[in-house]
C-alpha cells in the first residue's frame, strides 16, 4: 500500500536570482547591449556587470523555482531542488524559498562558481535587457538527490532547461526511478522550443519508455516536439504517446490530453497584461496542485489557468497575492 504523500510536487530546477536594475538608455549603449536581448555570460562577466549596475531589486527565480512557489501560495507542500553557492545571492535565494513555504535543503556549492542570476536592465520604455549566468546550478548532480523527497512527492517535476548539463539529466533518470519505485508520477516542463529542438529525440524517448508521465508543452513547444506546422496533429501524436499532455494555448486558453480523455478551458480575463514572465510555471503550479488533490483534469487545467492569469497582471513570475485566497474567491475548495 502506498502512503500519501507529504509533498504535492518535488520541482527541480536551474536555481536562479532575478536581479533587477533601472537603467538610462546610455548604461546599454556604454555596454554595447541591445536592447530586449537575452544572453548567456560567463563568471567574469556577470561579476563585472553585477558590480556596475547601483541599485538592485532580488527576487528568486528560476522556471521550477516558480512553480514551487505557486504551490506553496496555493497552500500546498512542494519541495524543491536547485543548487545555489555559498554566497550572499545563495542566502538570499535559500530565505526566499523558504520563506514561500517550499521545503528547500539542496546541499549549497563551495568554494567554487558563484549563485545564478539573471541581470534584468530595465530601461525607462519598459523594455527588459537579460544577462543570465547560470553559474552553480550547472552543478546540481545526482548526489544532490534526496531518495526520501522524491519518495514523499506526489509528483516529481523538472523544468528541460536542466536537460542541458549531463549530471543534471542523470540526477532526473535517478529521480524518475525513485519515484515510480515508489508508485509516484513523473513530469518534465518541455520550457522552450530551442530546448526541444536540442532534445527531441530524448524528450520522445522519455515518454515512449514510461520515464515520464506527464508533459507540460506551449502549443509551440508541442508542435516542435513533433515536427508539425498542425496544432491537430500534434495533439494526436500527444495523445498517442500514452502520457498525460498539459497544453497551454495562451489566449486560447489550455488543455489536458490523455488516451482516454481531453478536455479544453478557456483563459481567465486579465484587463491589463503586464508580465507574461512566469505564466507556464504557474499553470504547472496550479495542474500539479489539482493533480495531486485528485482533481478531474478539467478542474485542475482550470486552476492551472487562473494561477497563470494572475502573475501575467505584475512584474515579475511569483504571485504578488496568496493564490490559496484567489482560488477560493473562484469557487474552488482547496
Amino acid at each position: 500500500m502506498t502512503t500519501a504523500p507529504r509533498f504535492d510536487a518535488l520541482c527541480i530546477g536551474n536555481a536562479i536570482c532575478d536581479v533587477f536594475s533601472h537603467v538610462e538608455e546610455d548604461f546599454l549603449v556604454s555596454e554595447d547591449l541591445t536592447k530586449g536581448m537575452m544572453r548567456l555570460i560567463d563568471t567574469d562577466e556577470a561579476v563585472r556587470l553585477f558590480g556596475k549596475m547601483g541599485q538592485t531589486v532580488r527576487i528568486s527565480g528560476g522556471s521550477a523555482g516558480n512553480t514551487a512557489a505557486g504551490i506553496a501560495s496555493l497552500g500546498g507542500a512542494p519541495a524543491f531542488f536547485g543548487k545555489v553557492a555559498e554566497d550572499e545571492l545563495g542566502d538570499s535565494y535559500v530565505h526566499d524559498m523558504r520563506g514561500t513555504g517550499v521545503h528547500y535543503d539542496t546541499p549549497r556549492l563551495e568554494n567554487d562558481l558563484p549563485t545564478a542570476r539573471s541581470m534584468i536592465l530595465i530601461t525607462p520604455d519598459g523594455e527588459r535587457t537579460m544577462n543570465t549566468y547560470l553559474g552553480a546550478c550547472t552543478k546540481f548532480g545526482p548526489e544532490d538527490v534526496d531518495a526520501e523527497i522524491v519518495a514523499q512527492s506526489a509528483v516529481t517535476y523538472m523544468e528541460g532547461y536542466l536537460w542541458d548539463p549531463e549530471e543534471a539529466k542523470k540526477a532526473f533518470l535517478k529521480s524518475a526511478e525513485i519515484a515510480h519505485q515508489n508508485k509516484r508520477r513523473v513530469a518534465i516542463a518541455l520550457s522552450d522550443s530551442f530546448c526541444v529542438d536540442r532534445y527531441r529525440s530524448e524528450f520522445i524517448g522519455l515518454l515512449k519508455d514510461g520515464v515520464v508521465d506527464l508533459m507540460f508543452a506551449n502549443d509551440h513547444e508541442l508542435k516542435a516536439l513533433y515536427e508539425t506546422s498542425d496544432l491537430d496533429a500534434a495533439i494526436i501524436a500527444a495523445r498517442e504517446s500514452g502520457a498525460l499532455t498539459a497544453l497551454t494555448l495562451g489566449e486560447d486558453g489550455a488543455m489536458a490530453i490523455s488516451r482516454e480523455e481531453t478536455v479544453k478551458v478557456g483563459a481567465q480575463d486579465v484587463p491589463n497584461v503586464v508580465d507574461l514572465t512566469g505564466a507556464g510555471d504557474l499553470f504547472a503550479s496550479g495542474f500539479l496542485f489539482g493533480l495531486a488533490r485528485d482533481y478531474d483534469l478539467k478542474s485542475a487545467a482550470e486552476l492551472g489557468c487562473l494561477c497563470a492569469a494572475n502573475v501575467i497582471g505584475h512584474v515579475g513570475a511569483r504571485p504578488e497575492r496568496p493564490l490559496r485566497q484567489v482560488a477560493g474567491q473562484n469557487g474552488f475548495e482547496l
